[in-house]
């Protein structure tokens, strides 16, 4: 499986997607510490967004050489920056070049939209029906900045323009808060389920960062829109790789219809002898020949006879965990195969110790039987937490 690597942001990551955006206000007179300010924020939050063809091929693996361009591009826009807030607007009175930087301002706010989109689609892969999908769309009738003129009250038009903006950028931190804030919660709630059962599975770990605590300095806000979508990305990893331990922990049913349990785990009369007697797994009645599915990804260890068991096949997954399937009929899965949860490994039988049709399951721990009702109640919880 190949991994993705936005698993490690582009810039530095923050804890939280949801910090609130600074306002525009543009007042007739355009005065110069507005429109810097507008600028230089607004520049260096979209400097991902002028990668945005290179943020789609992120997911399919080639981070290198896009990486590179991208450190190469915010060195260039850190000058353009430097270049913007040289400039003097009310000295030099050039409104037609004031209303060309704000058109570029919405272009590049409007693509940085379409990443937003593009992570809500991500997350809508990964089974997070988000309910982001309304803020993750561009507006249907966005002021086009480069249309105004110099003529006419400009000074309205570049505030009804600058609202526009704020808008969208508005838009975008919500979407992005409300997709943070899903992956999380449930990549927790998948991670604590799991270590219920002894079972950690791994996950992209977060870039380490650190530093003094320093007072925050005077200038533009220094978290971009492009740090949030960052952190979403991350937080969207992290859950794919929580999903997928869930899938393949050994936690699922081992047949597919519904069946009754003829006999659960821990002491009961033994059927023979009719005495106290200790039973380690649970017994599904179920007809002969039912198919017997893996009850999680692993490698099969074993496929034979086994004394009081009968036909049996054992599957070996990580964590230290065995599965193992009693009183088969026939084998449908060998020895050294690898398996997914719900490969058909075996059929129903009544062989060994047993008094007629049925499966004995077991989910031992470093060769110890385990109640197998802890694990298959972990299933059911997480595949609610993954039908959201």
């Amino acid at each position: 499986m190949r991994k993705s690597v936005l698993s490690k942001p582009f810039a530095k990551p923050r804890q939280t997607a949801a910090k609130a955006p600074s306002r525009l206000s543009v007042r007739p007179g355009f005065l110069y510490g507005g429109f810097a300010a507008l600028l230089a924020t607004n520049v260096l939050t979209l400097v991902g967004l002028l990668m945005a063809p290179d943020i789609s091929r992120l997911f399919v693996g080639q981070n290198d050489a896009i990486l590179t361009a991208y450190e190469d591009r915010i060195s260039q826009l850190r000058l353009e920056v430097d270049r913007l807030q040289s400039r003097h607007y009310v000295q030099a009175g050039d409104i037609n070049l004031q209303l060309q930087d704000l058109a570029q301002t919405q272009e590049l706010l409007m693509e940085q939209h379409q990443y937003v989109k593009q992570l809500a689609d991500r997350a809508a892969e990964l089974g997070i029906e988000a309910t982001v999908a309304q803020t993750a769309t561009p507006p249907a009738d966005p002021l086009l900045v480069g249309s105004l003129t110099a003529t006419g009250d400009t000074g309205a038009q570049i505030e009804a323009a600058a609202t526009s903006i704020n808008r969208m950028m508005d838009e975008s931190r919500s979407a992005l808060a409300a997709l943070g804030d899903a992956a999380t919660s449930r990549t927790d709630e998948i991670v604590s389920t799991l270590a219920g059962i002894g079972i950690k599975p791994k996950l992209p770990s977060l870039d380490a960062v650190g530093g003094p605590l320093l007072p925050a300095m005077d200038g533009p806000e220094s978290s971009t829109l492009i740090d949030d979508a960052n952190v979403v990305a991350a937080a969207l990893e992290r859950y794919k790789a929580a999903r997928g331990a869930a899938d393949l922990a050994p936690v699922h049913k081992p047949l597919v219809t519904a069946t009754r349990t003829s006999s659960t785990f821990g002491n009961r009369k033994d059927p023979f002898t009719g005495r106290l007697a200790f039973h380690s797994g649970i017994d599904y009645a179920a007809p002969q020949g039912t198919k017997v599915l893996s009850a999680g990804a692993g490698v099969v260890t074993y496929a034979g006879q086994m004394s009081g068991y009968g036909n049996v096949v054992e599957v070996t997954h990580g964590n230290g965990l065995v599965t193992r399937y009693g009183h088969l009929s026939s084998f449908l899965a060998k020895e050294g195969q690898k398996v997914s949860t719900g490969t058909p490994i075996a059929k129903v039988g009544s062989t060994g110790r047993s008094t007629g049709p049925h499966l004995h399951f077991e989910v031992r721990r470093s060769d110890s039987a385990v109640d197998p009702a802890r694990y298959l109640n972990a299933g059911r919880a997480l595949a609610e937490i993954l039908a959201g």
